[in-house]
């Protein structure tokens, strides 16, 4: 009897490597479901036959995998793309084929069942797309739109969504100014547009929800320049994806405000499971450093540089100036990088959510922490918690469906008030005196400036609460028509406030100085009324989708600023009741309204023709009365004309082919609110008025007109993508503020300036899987941009004060400096060129014209996955230039630190060096500050960064079932690993002076419970 069984058991083996293994012409002779009835023959229940035909986009499929769901009976489908198979009523069925999802269906009872197949490759063409009042599956789109998606944003440790688009992004540009978490990056769409850098922000929109993309307002010294960013309070993780729009037939149904591209953030809705309820958790932690040092002089080098220096200029050391070789210890060496910028940040992160379905409502609730510490000595760091709800119901006869979200973020983020940690850190001495006493206070002997860590007693703390809450309710009238309104609602308030203690300075001057502080407040409020009305119809092989709606919103924005002085102790610092002064140093209310009607009509002819027209007209308080309203329109257009398997066709890798193009206006209205208004404010005395603003009610919108043309290809059954994209967006009749002379008592009034300003270049995306076997995948990304921005037109240019800021047939990011001209060969220091020898150097010396931008840019991702072990990196890549290193320090010999360039001076004539003698003098000083303003005061900053690396590991099926567990996977991760760079300060980005973002790895766990 163990005999016979063993024998069944052999037997079994051999059938199923056939049937498993050997390829289907082998067998396609045999009659229909040959496996199957030898598989038959060892079943004992009752069965009968199932028949069906499993096809794909392209056609009926040969060799599909079918199977019996838990037994090792199945059999393939023959080159009709017919099965046929002996089953039970009650079995599920397993459909198979490598490069396609996996289907279970289960039977049921039925006898027979077609089967349509999803390829893992070209499900890039399937998947839909949010265009904004709309969706779009990829491969019909008439707009270029980049997406990224849940998957690539939650692989960084990041504080900002934005951060995530970093090398991802063809035409996108994401520059993280310097490593303090909170602060705004700077984000430009197909490059720059106005004149005005507060003119070049793109629109935000959170779930059908229009923000304020301007960062808020900062004091501080470090948040003075970039502000905070307005999407800080919004948890990455509960975020589905972000779509980048960037053409005019995606961005023109947004009108004025798409000028600057559109950026869609769409949260996670509930879970899709009927009848069950999911738990998502996540937990990581992690640390950050600074990724980079400045190689600067140690003690024994930079006092024989001073030395050397003062020897030149004939002096000898003295106290004043010169204390690091008089009054303190020679052989002290303090590493001031790592002492004020080189600590360990921890961080922490917890997601939870809850999400649910029964059918008919679905929902996700969730919630988040998290906590960062700073690389700065001192108590600094950031904190955030967030909450976010999603519902989703929809009625039985699914005619009524309603979408509702709501995300709330709260942050506190403190930071130190001033740039010193770093300036000190490249520029105090090595043998400077110790930070602190020995009873642990801090050290203000023989300081020549200030104690560095002085301003760890001037904090600044930023705390932030947002929330973001949307409804859109729909009702299908009759088949193909729907009625729906988007609600939106959305309310950021922001404090600011900077403490002013007494230890922030000298001892000696503490019965001088007086406790105070330096406060802002901001709040911003908004609400949206979209009512829209949705046809969708077809016609044999005509198909159409037509939208029209309006649009009214409010927004309303104050911003208070205030100091204050005269506290009797540090616990009312802040508390205006209790101050002797308080001084309202700014106090905006401002109330935008907004208006628009907009429709779209989109018509398909037989799956390969497409076009798409887009009209809206839009309304905005910030013009004249009789400017306020203007027109904007866009086309749009795709020609699919290869959607083939490529083995049935002549050219046998050739599996897609689209053309696309557009063009369009769209316009811009991003200037202050009562622009075009008289404006008064009261004197200090009795009654009387003064004027504070111009009357200009004649000026008008912006407009933005863009055209593109697009070329995607696929390759061998779309294992390779390829699009291709050229785009040329010409933005005039641009809003300035006009220069006015002094003597008039404004500096400025609002106005349009006859300039025009182009934005051209091409995007090159590639997308293939260089590998995909059972256990084994390896795909690729690419994406790389080559802009070119440039001033076409400005009539008059010489007559205004642009002329010294642009030039036309130049790009806007440029600088204008000396012709520099090498070393005097007889003085040692470095020479520019008097352009016009009249002895003096001013502006009209300044004929060198650098561009200040980039060049191309780009990004090169990976992901490697074997069975449950995955690798995902991303390298960024960006070439331009940026400020020469040495031009960021004192000039050589000077007091103050510098690099190790500085060991190889000018010495005597006939030197071939490239830093100028080392010299105390004011002559010196002005040759150096001259040659930094020259083309010497730039060098190559191109660098290519490691951006990310995941690496994860998915638990096995068979192991998470003993547990309970739905899945589990455990993660190591790494943000900002590697730059290579020429450059030698300490951000390629950022510059000398500018901390880079920060080196971070991670280990966590994401459970599905």
């Amino acid at each position: 009897m163990k005999n016979n069984l063993e024998y069944k058991g052999m037997l079994r083996l051999c059938l199923l490597f056939i049937c498993f293994f050997v390829p289907p012409p082998y067998f396609a002779h045999f009659p229909h479901g040959h496996c199957s009835k030898i598989f038959s023959n060892l079943h004992t229940q009752q069965q009968y036959q199932i028949s069906g035909t499993v096809t794909d986009n392209y056609g009926p499929m040969s060799g599909v995998h079918v199977l019996i769901k838990g037994t090792n009976t199945g059999t393939f489908t023959n080159p009709q793309g017919e099965y046929f198979l002996l089953v039970n009523k009650n079995d599920i069925l397993v459909f198979s084929y490598l490069g396609y999802h996996s289907r279970e269906l289960p039977i049921m009872g039925r006898t027979s069942m077609d089967v349509q197949m999803q390829s893992e490759v070209t499900e890039l063409q399937e998947v839909e797309i949010n265009a904004g009042y709309y969706t779009v599956k990829e491969k019909e789109r008439t707009g270029s739109i980049s997406r990224v998606t849940a998957k690539e944003i939650e692989l960084q440790p990041i504080v900002s969504p934005l951060e995530a688009l970093q090398g991802r992004m063809a035409g996108v540009e994401v520059e993280q100014g310097v490593g303090i978490t909170g602060l705004a990056p700077t984000i430009r769409i197909r490059g720059t547009n106005s004149l005005r850098n507060d003119g070049n922000y793109p629109l935000y929109i959170v779930d059908g929800i229009p923000l304020n993309s301007t960062p808020l307002q900062s004091g501080g010294s470090l948040t003075v320049s970039t502000g905070i960013d307005p999407l800080n309070t919004l948890n990455h993780a509960n975020i589905e994806s972000i779509e980048v729009l960037k053409d005019a037939d995606a961005t023109a149904i947004y009108g004025s405000r798409g000028a600057n591209g559109v950026i869609l953030i769409s949260t996670k809705k509930g879970y899709d499971k009927q009848g069950e309820t999911s738990l998502d958790l996540s937990l990581y932690s992690g640390i950050s450093e600074v990724s980079n040092k400045v190689k600067l002089l140690n003690t024994e080098e930079y006092l024989a540089i001073r030395r050397k220096a003062i020897e030149n200029d004939g002096f000898t050391p003295e106290d004043v100036y010169a204390p690091e070789l008089t009054l303190w210890d020679q052989n002290r060496y303090t590493d001031w990088q790592e002492t004020l910028f080189g600590g360990t940040a921890s961080m922490t992160d917890v997601n939870m959510a809850v999400s649910g379905d029964n059918g008919y409502t679905s929902y996700r609730i969730g919630g988040s922490f998290r906590a960062q510490g700073s690389v700065f000595p001192g108590d600094f760091d950031y904190k955030r918690t967030t909450a976010n709800i999603n519902l989703n119901h929809r009625s039985k006869d699914n005619r009524f469906k309603l979408d509702f979200s709501a995300n709330y973020g709260v942050d506190k983020n403190r930071i130190f008030n001033g740039s010193n940690f770093i300036n000190y850190a490249l520029t105090a001495p090595p043998n400077a005196p110790p930070i602190y006493k020995e009873d642990g206070s801090l050290n203000w002997e023989n300081w020549v400036v200030d104690n560095p860590l002085a301003v760890l007693e001037q904090p600044q703390d930023i705390r932030a609460n947002n929330l973001l809450a949307n409804m859109a309710l729909s009702y299908t009238i009759i088949q193909g028509l729907d009625l729906k309104v988007n609600l939106g609602y959305s309310k950021l308030d922001s404090e600011d406030m900077i403490r002013y203690y007494r230890e922030r300075y000298n001892p000696e001057r503490w019965d001088k100085i007086d406790l105070g502080t330096a406060q802002s407040a901001t709040n911003r409020l908004s609400w949206i009324v979209e009512p829209q009305l949705m046809y969708q119809r077809h016609w044999g092989k005509l198909g159409m989708d037509a939208l029209i709606g309006t649009t009214f919103q409010d927004n309303r924005n104050s911003h208070l600023n205030v100091s204050s002085t005269g506290y009797a102790n540090k616990s009312l610092m802040g508390n205006l009741s209790a101050a002797n002064e308080v001084r309202v140093l700014g106090d905006d209310n401002t109330e935008y309204r907004y208006g628009a009607l907009f429709g779209r009509l989109g018509l398909n002819w037989a799956g390969k023709y497409f076009l798409n027209l887009t009209g809206r007209r839009d309304g905005s308080s910030r013009f004249g009365p009789d400017r306020r309203f203007s027109n904007f329109w866009a086309l749009g257009g795709a020609w699919i004309f290869r959607e083939k398997r490529g083995v049935q066709e002549n050219v046998p890798f050739w599996s897609f082919g689209k053309l696309r193009g557009s063009y369009g206006t769209t316009g811009s209205d991003q200037i202050p609110d009562y622009g075009f208004l008289d404006a008064y404010e009261a004197t200090d005395g009795v009654g009387g008025l003064y004027p504070t603003q111009l009357y200009n009610p004649d000026y008008s919108w912006e407009v933005n007109k863009k055209l593109e043309a697009s070329l995607q290809l696929g390759f061998i059954n779309d294992r390779i993508n390829l699009e291709l994209n050229w785009y040329r967006n010409r933005s005039s009749n641009q809003l300035v503020g006009f220069p006015l002379p002094f003597i008039t008592g404004f500096g400025s009034v609002q106005a349009n300036l006859p300039a025009l300003v182009q934005n051209s270049g091409w995007e090159v995306q590639t997308e293939t899987v260089n590998i995909r076997t059972k256990d084994f995948s390896w795909r690729t990304s690419i994406n790389v941009t080559f802009p070119d921005n440039k001033l076409l037109e400005f009539d008059n240019i010489g007559q205004t004060s642009y002329d010294n800021q642009y030039k036309v047939g130049y790009p806007l990011n440029i600088s204008m400096v000396y012709q520099y001209d090498g070393i005097d060969p007889e003085t040692g220091l470095y020479r520019v060129v008097d352009i016009n020898e009249d002895g003096r150097y001013n502006s009209e010396d300044r004929q060198v014209i650098i561009n200040r931008g980039r060049r191309y840019y780009g990004g090169l991702g990976n992901h490697l996955q074997y069975k449950g072990l995955s690798l995902r990196f991303l390298f960024e890549y960006i070439d331009q230039d940026n400020l020469r290193n040495v031009f960021g320090a004192p000039s050589p010999g000077r007091y103050g630190n510098g690099p190790v360039d500085f060991l190889n001076t000018w010495q005597e004539s006939g030197d071939n060096a490239h830093i100028q003698k080392l010299s105390q003098s004011s002559a010196a000083r002005t040759a150096f500050s001259r040659a930094a303003s020259s083309s010497y005061g730039m060098e190559d900053a191109a660098f290519l960064r490691l951006k990310n690396v995941s690496l994860s590991y998915n638990l096995p099926k068979a192991v998470l079932q003993q547990i309970n567990i739905s899945a589990m996977s455990v993660y190591v991760r790494a943000q900002n690993l590697l730059t290579f760079t020429p450059y030698q300060g300490l951000d390629p980005q950022g510059g000398r002076s500018s901390v880079p973002p920060l080196r971070t790895i991670t280990c966590g766990i994401q459970l599905n419970l």
